[in-house]
């Protein structure tokens, strides 16, 4: 069994027909996906998504790239039972489409809703560790992970000392950088998560495909080749992590 712990399906250009989708998903052991918004309005599609879809979740976030046009509204939607997380929010400096000092002030305030609603929290962070670290510090209690993690043994030892989960996607699956390999393998199994960022990112041997839950399957696969250990084993190990931190 495992679990997607972030995919964009919900998104109304998702180009695949969603029954099938999510049935291949099923018939790939992958059990509960969770559905992530990046703006206030993909916030609300997948809430309703997973109102829908009883192994859908929702995690409700404006994603840096749009936090310059607004962020408050996504806390009307903390309410909802299939809400396990805010997310995907932080920081990205290498488009900066919206000003950093924005991103600064939207992650501040999303982190404080996560916080007061007790929900765990998905954390995009790109060429920006520097300023993230010290606003992470300012705060207590907080629990999440870094998704698509991609960045150096550093920053990955300072995530895991501050007990944060660790999500890896078809990324890892096909980069030639041998230094972002032995971070992926270095990632502890009780840190691990595994996601698709579905449409984005399909994993090998699927490559120039569109991304989609049951492609977990392969990135599970390839970690479990890497570590030389079972597919079963990798599978339990992040899906008891997926269901610790998102309350699935």
């Amino acid at each position: 069994m495992l679990i997607d712990t972030h995919c964009h399906i919900h998104e109304p250009d998702y180009p695949l027909d969603i029954t099938q989708t999510l049935q291949r998903a099923n018939n790939n052991s992958v059990s509960q996906i969770i559905c992530v918004g990046t703006s206030i309005t993909s916030s609300k599609q997948a809430v309703e998504f997973a109102s829908l879809h009883d192994e859908a979740y929702a995690s409700i976030g404006v994603h840096p790239h749009d936090s310059q046009y607004g962020y408050t509204d996504i806390e009307s939607l903390v309410g909802s039972s299939k809400v396990v997380a805010v997310g995907e929010i932080g920081l990205d400096y290498f488009y900066t489409h919206s000003p950093r000092e924005i991103q600064i002030q939207a992650l501040q305030w999303q982190i404080d809703l996560a916080l007061s609603n007790n929900l765990p929290i998905i954390f995009h962070v790109r060429q920006a560790f520097d300023d993230f670290w010290p606003i992470f510090d300012n705060f207590h209690g907080v629990r999440g992970e870094l998704h698509s993690f991609t960045d150096n043994q550093t920053n990955l030892d300072k995530a895991l000392a501050r007990g944060l989960l660790v999500g890896v996607n078809g990324i890892s699956t096909f980069t030639r950088d041998e230094s972002q390999k032995s971070v992926f393998n270095a990632i502890p199994l009780d840190s691990l998560l595994f996601e698709t960022d579905a449409p984005f990112l399909t994993p090998a041997p699927f490559r120039g495909k569109v991304n989609e839950p049951a492609f977990v399957k392969n990135v599970a696969e390839y970690h479990a080749s890497a570590r030389g250990i079972s597919l079963d084993q990798i599978a339990k190990a992040t899906t008891a992590n997926a269901r610790a931190l998102f309350a699935l």
